[in-house]
């Protein structure tokens, strides 16, 4: 399993764009990947769980992978964290 946790620096939190261009990439793994934040754990390939989070300015979150491609997932993941200027590694 990977995990690695990061706190959300963009003003006004999670937007929905930002958040579907995060589960599309998920998507695109065979790995089941979550994200967490206050003991709510969530499917990180559902954009209606995301949304639901409603992750603020602030929100420190931990995403975690498991599976036979997970390495590869955690790492697109956080090239497009770090890409999009949504967080940063905790």
């Amino acid at each position: 399993m990977q995990t690695k946790s990061f706190k959300i620096l963009v003003d006004g939190g999670l937007d929905a764009r930002t958040a579907t261009t995060l589960v599309n990439l998920c998507m695109q793994y065979t790995s089941e990947i979550t994200i967490e934040v206050l003991r709510k754990k969530i499917d990180f390939k559902s954009i209606m769980g995301v949304m639901a989070l409603e992750l603020t300015t602030g929100s420190e979150i931990t995403i975690s992978a498991f599976g036979p491609d997970e390495a590869e997932a955690m790492d697109a993941i956080l090239q497009k964290i770090m890409a999009l200027k949504v967080g940063k590694e905790i």
